[in-house]
Formats: structure tokens, sequence, C-alpha cells
């Protein structure tokens, strides 16, 4: 049984509306939604990574759940400790955090490190670039989103692995063959495509359902 909402479950629906050929990505759609959904829920964080243009989805993602997507997240509303303590330390200031932050989902992605990655691929290893950071910073209950069009990229497959020892769930978006990645995840997302481009035109429409769908779960009443 998929733990979210029905109004969840029809944002779902609504995608493969629109696009037909992700009918054959429908349970795996549904598990990518309950995973990530899950590991908010319980108080982890969502780690995405990816190359080339799919690094630039991994921060897009980020991007649509660390602020207010579609829905308002008011802070006095969803975080009142907050709006409490902000008025104990800082009076003056409360209105104005009030009235402009946004209740977040916790995102991070691996791909913006740019000191970090460069000095590690040019004093260590690059294949392990993403696989260190994520040994740093990941915790078991957290969920990685691993991205990569033909699913054998060797930086982005090695952090999978690190994820699945330290009991991380991996969620993988993909393209029609999925490479190892498809065999190494939790979750794959394999959408009807072959090449680059066509895989990551169905990529965006899909991660952005995600992020709508766990805006829903957190934000909607």
């Amino acid at each position: 049984m998929i733990d979210i909402k029905s109004s969840t479950a029809q944002i779902i629906d609504e995608l493969i509306a629109r696009y037909g050929a992700l009918e054959v990505c429908r349970t795996s759609l549904f598990d990518a939604v309950e995973k990530i959904c899950n590991a908010f829920r319980n108080g982890n964080k969502l780690i995405t990574c990816g190359n080339g243009g799919s690094a630039a989805d991994a921060m897009h993602i980020v991007g649509e759940l660390m602020k207010g997507f579609r829905l308002p997240r008011e802070i006095e509303k969803f975080r009142p400790e907050f709006v409490q303590r902000a008025q104990d330390l800082f009076p003056s200031d409360v209105e104005y955090f009030k009235a402009n932050l946004q209740s977040a989902l916790p995102a991070v992605s691996l791909v913006g490190e740019t000191s970090l990655m460069t000095a590690f691929a040019n004093d260590v290893t690059p294949r392990l670039i993403f696989a260190q950071q994520l040994f740093g910073i990941g915790r078991a209950g957290d969920v990685l989103l691993a991205i990569s069009t033909s699913g054998n990229s060797d930086n982005v497959l090695f952090a999978v692995e690190v994820a699945k020892i330290m009991g991380i769930t991996v969620v993988a978006m993909t393209g029609r063959r999925g490479g190892r990645l498809r065999h190494l995840s939790d979750v794959s997302v394999c959408v009807p495509a072959d090449s680059s481009h066509t895989i990551q035109e169905f990529h965006l429409p899909i991660y952005h359902m995600i992020c709508l769908a766990a805006e829903n779960e957190f934000f909607a009443d």
C-alpha cells in the first residue's frame, strides 16, 4: 500500500496522463515518491547527484524543495516553534522572518561543491567525488536520488555503492536500459528513451512531479 495522500497520487496520475509513454514507469514513480516522502517524514533528507545535464537537474530539484514551489509554506503555520524562538530572541525581526522565510524540505546536491570536488579529483580520484561527499553528509534513512542517462557513470555508481553500505535508500532516474544503476537501486525510474537528450526530456517532468508531490504531502491542507 502506497503511504501517500490521494491528492498526491493524483499528481502522479496527471503526469502519466500528460506523458502517456511513462505508463511503463507507473509503479516506480509511485515507489520513488513514497520513498522520498517517507524520508522527509522521518526527519531525513534527499541528496542528489548527476553529471552534465543531470548535474543541472540535480541542482534544480534542490531548488524546488528548499523553498516554496507551488504552495505557500508559511513558517508561522508549519514551523511555529521557530517563530516563537525568533520572538523570544529577535522580536524586531520576527515579522520579517514570518513574511519571507519559507518552510523547506531538506535537500542537497553533490554537484555544486567546486573546490571540494576539484581538490578530491586532483588529490585522490575523480571517480569518488560524489561518494566522498555522501560519506561525509549522508545518514541512514536519507535518500540518494542518482541521475544518469546511461546508468553507468562511475562517479554516480560509486556513490550508490556507498549509499547502500550506509543504509541510504537509492532512487535512480535513468534511461530504458538503466545500466548497472538500474540493478543497484532500490527504486529505478527507467524512462522509455535511449538517447541522452530524450531521456532528459522525460526526467524534467518526472522530477517536477516528485517535487510537487512532496510539497503536497507536507504543505497542502
